[in-house]
């Protein structure tokens, strides 16, 4: 996939956010701390990575989720799984 347009992939993971977890899309920004102010919890790391794998088709190794903080984390992991193909 060539190009991959970053506000797309912030709405799927904002759709993932708001579908598995109920978290009030309003209160998903960029900056948003997924553990600070989206009170999420490793579990919910581990569902959020299921989902996304899902929805991408790739295979995302557990380190590259490690030092994901913020829902821009997330965007910027899945832009580059889908880089790779």
């Amino acid at each position: 996939m060539t190009d991959v347009n970053r506000n797309e992939v912030f709405e799927q993971v904002r759709n993932a956010l708001v579908e598995l977890f109920e978290i009030d899309a309003a209160d998903i920004t960029p900056e948003a701390q997924l553990y600070q102010e989206l009170d999420l919890d490793s579990i919910d790391a581990v569902d959020l990575v299921v989902h996304l794998q899902n929805l991408t088709g790739k295979k995302i190794k557990p380190e590259e989720f490690k030092s994901v903080r913020s829902v821009n984390d997330v965007v910027d992991a899945v832009i580059e799984l889908l880089k790779e193909s």
